[in-house]
């Protein structure tokens, strides 16, 4: 493993549960790491963030994911324009199951 690009912050102690305190690296509240342990004993820590499963498919599917990209570049350059109601369409029951 490269320490080279490592950047040191200072020292922890773990407490009495193994827990070691991450503020100083800027770790917040509920944020997910995938860790990995290489033979010297050298935690990797890598940022993770979880997606629904009903979204993957955006990133599973690059045509969808730049489709969606264009309309959201559209949105925001304020190319869009009303449909009206969908209102018509909804029901009180969730499809995604």
């Amino acid at each position: 493993m490269n320490t080279d690009a490592f950047e040191s912050v200072g020292e922890a102690l773990a407490d009495e549960r193994g827990r070691l305190p991450m503020a100083k690296t800027g770790v917040r509240k509920d944020d997910r790491y995938s860790v990995a342990v290489n033979a010297d004993g050298q935690i990797l820590l890598t940022p993770l963030v979880s997606i629904p499963r009903r979204e993957l498919i955006v990133w599973e599917n690059q045509v969808l994911r730049e489709s969606l990209a264009r309309g959201l570049a559209e949105a925001a350059a304020g190319q869009t324009m009303s449909l009206g109601s969908f209102a018509q369409y909804a029901d009180d029951e969730d499809d995604e199951a």
